[in-house]
């Protein structure tokens, strides 16, 4: 190795251990082994402009090993990006741009927020995807302005995560060749070596999964051979490509290399030293960055400059020769909407009873044939979910045709993939499988919402509902907990035309992750020229049906406000006057004013009634501590839908029941 490479690769690890010491927290060991690989990449492989973050055809970097943070504010602050060494000072404190984990809204040059471990190396499978989309659609015969390759940089914990198993193989069916992911092999996890629990060849399960395995063997100091080895993968175009780098961990530590104790702790104020020394550097200097590594690194900058402006030649002179593709191009990258996108929405009518995942299939291939970013799929279930782009084609991940993804029956991946479509941007992603899985899919769910992912979630077969299959396939909590997430708005729509809105909503949204949450069984459409228009839920939470001075509300959402309705005629022919709200998004609801909110469920109204089929814990929130709520607090059964509801009290008699019991007290 060179000595300026060297110098440059030490100012990696000992800015890095400098930064985890200050905080007294972190994890230095990944950093200091990967610092080699991460180099050979940056510096002589990576495209990329630290001085634009977000431009176009720049190449992806997903640091997976999320708990390595330290190793990615290393190599933007170095390179140039608008990370200052003030900021990396200041690492894991509140307020900090550089994170405990990374997170992509917070330091610029942050692709993806990572940490737990499997979602960075599944995002980059959405991002490798994405490229190959988004090339297929706009470049042209002479024009090319989508070729970039995506890198992620994954660690033991990626490897042994199921996540991570359902993401490669599907890279592999689809033969990314513009995907490589490097291994840092350093045979150690946080417990001890990785032998405790993970002996398998990974090079060989990565072969039988379609990908070009790669070895280095001397990953500490062989950067020819990194170098050699990232060639050959950008080389590779009918494969993805898995670079096995054998390093170690914590290295240049002197007591600590090699062993977990360099994984998840600072190494100590005398380990620091002593390693500093150890690597040819004055002990006693803290942050200290040489000026010939500082200006080094920075040549990063002219070269993206240069690398830029090149592409902007290319993609002034595809404008000129497709303007309406370059309008459709910034549209999509920035997160707009054609002019009239929903216009041609379909309009249900009462004569339309229609299970709501079949008035969602409908909607949403009406939108996929005027917005053409809209992409996605489902888990081997779209004849179930009905949520084929009909004639949109099979994506290819070699030409990037195509605009339905099989996914395959890999929900855990299949959210994580698509938050690697919305990381990288001029895609409008969704996934769909049925809601009872949507606990496969919580942890991308969960990270959708904190990195503010624009993802449509798709969920059918919402409740018990789904019949004869029994409690295994009958979401009880699910609901539930998907409203515990911040930042995600879940849309349980009642009928056909609250399908429309809910979709309108999600089309819309760039803040955050929208579950649509969808029945199997039939549901009538209401007649709006007698209740109130659908347009009420893009408030959260509308008055359906109201009565005149009413004495009751009955709130419901999903296939239960048809209940709620019939439940209120009982009631009248009772002499009691109901009033029935339809709530398909709690979210959205809270957001709005007190006034409003009250409006539509008056604070001065006690007997409150709610049905929902699904567990009754957090209801109260809107029936208050006098109402009650009618739900599920408990697995279903197998039988016919209907018969379950009956069975299991959520029908219109349960609901005049509880009514009359609060009117009457």
């Amino acid at each position: 190795m060179d000595q300026l490479s060297n110098l440059a690769i030490n100012t990696i690890r000992i800015l890095s251990i400098d930064a985890v010491q200050k905080a007294n927290a972190g994890h230095p060991g990944l950093p200091m082994g990967a610092a080699p690989m991460a180099y050979v990449l940056w510096q002589r492989h990576l495209k990329h402009n630290p001085r634009n973050p977000k431009w176009p055809d720049r190449d992806r970097f997903v640091l997976s090993a999320g708990h390595g943070s330290m190793l990615l504010y290393s190599l933007l602050h170095l390179t140039g990006y608008d990370l200052s060494l003030d900021d990396i000072k200041t690492f894991r404190q509140w307020g900090s741009r550089a994170a405990g984990h990374p997170e992509s809204f917070l330091a610029p040059g942050v692709e993806a927020t990572t940490g737990p471990l499997g979602q960075g190396a599944s995002n980059a499978v959405g991002m490798a995807m994405a490229e190959r989309f988004l090339a297929g659609r706009y470049n042209k015969p002479g024009h090319t302005i989508v070729d970039h390759s995506t890198y992620a940089l994954v660690g033991d914990g990626d490897m042994m995560e199921g996540i991570t198993h359902e993401a490669a193989s599907l890279a592999g069916h689809l033969r990314l060749g513009k995907l490589v992911w490097l291994y840092d092999d350093n045979k150690v996890s946080l417990d001890g070596p990785t032998s405790l629990a993970f002996t398998e060849d990974v090079g060989k399960r990565f072969e039988a999964y379609g990908w070009q395995v790669l070895r280095v063997e001397h990953g500490d100091t062989d950067i020819e051979a990194i170098d050699r080895a990232l060639v050959a993968a950008k080389a590779e175009t009918t494969r993805p490509s898995f670079i096995m780098v054998r390093t170690t961990i914590g290295f240049g530590s002197p007591h600590k290399a090699g062993s977990s104790e360099a994984h998840g702790s600072p190494l100590g104020a005398e380990e620091v030293k002593a390693t500093k020394k150890n690597l040819g550097w004055d002990p006693d200097k803290q942050f200290y960055l040489p000026d010939e590594a500082l200006a080094h690194f920075r040549t990063a900058v002219e070269r993206g400059a240069q690398a830029e402006a090149d592409w902007q030649k290319r993609f002034d002179a595809w404008a000129a020769a497709n303007p309406d593709l370059a309008r459709e191009w910034h549209m999509a990258l920035h997160g707009e909407l054609p002019a009239g996108w929903d216009s041609g929405l379909p309009a249900f009518s009462p004569k339309d009873e229609l299970a709501t995942r079949q008035s969602g299939g409908k909607v949403l291939a009406a939108i996929a044939g005027r917005v053409p970013w809209l992409v996605g799929g489902d888990a081997d279930l779209s004849c179930s979910t009905l949520t084929t782009l009909t004639g949109q084609g099979d994506f290819d991940g070699q030409t990037g045709l195509g605009r339905n993804i099989h996914f395959g029956v890999r929900e855990h991946a299949m959210g994580a993939i698509a938050n690697g479509f919305a990381y990288h941007a001029g895609v409008h992603p969704f996934t769909a499988t049925f809601f009872v899985f949507s606990d496969y899919e919580r942890p991308a769910l969960r990270m959708a919402a904190i990195s503010r992912l624009p993802v449509t979630f798709v969920f059918t077969h919402d409740s018990i509902g789904v019949g004869e299959d029994g409690p295994t396939h009958q979401p009880v909590e699910q609901l539930m907990s998907l409203r515990l997430i911040p930042n995600l708005r879940v849309i349980r729509p009642a009928d056909a035309n609250e399908v429309v809105e809910a979709y309108r909503i999600a089309m819309k949204r760039s803040d955050g992750p929208v579950a649509v949450i969808l029945t199997r069984q039939k549901t009538p459409t209401f007649d709006r020229s007698k209740l109130a228009s659908a347009n009420g839920v893009h408030k959260g939470g509308y008055v359906l049906c109201d009565a005149p001075a009413p004495q009751a509300v009955v709130i419901a959402t999903g296939s239960e406000v048809a209940v709620a309705l019939a439940a209120q005629e009982k009631l009248l022919a009772q002499g009691i006057r109901a009033r029935v709200v339809s709530l398909p998004c709690w979210e959205i609801f809270a957001a709005q004013s007190p006034e409003y909110q009250d409006s539509v469920i008056p604070r001065t109204i006690k007997a409150r009634v709610s049905i929902e089929a699904g567990v009754t814990l957090g209801w109260q929130r809107w029936v208050g501590s006098e109402g009650v709520a009618i739900g599920l607090d408990r697995f279903g059964a197998s039988g016919p839908g209907g018969v379950l509801m009956k069975k299991f009290g959520l029908d219109a008699d349960a609901v005049v029941h509880a009514v009359t019991s609060l009117v009457k007290t």
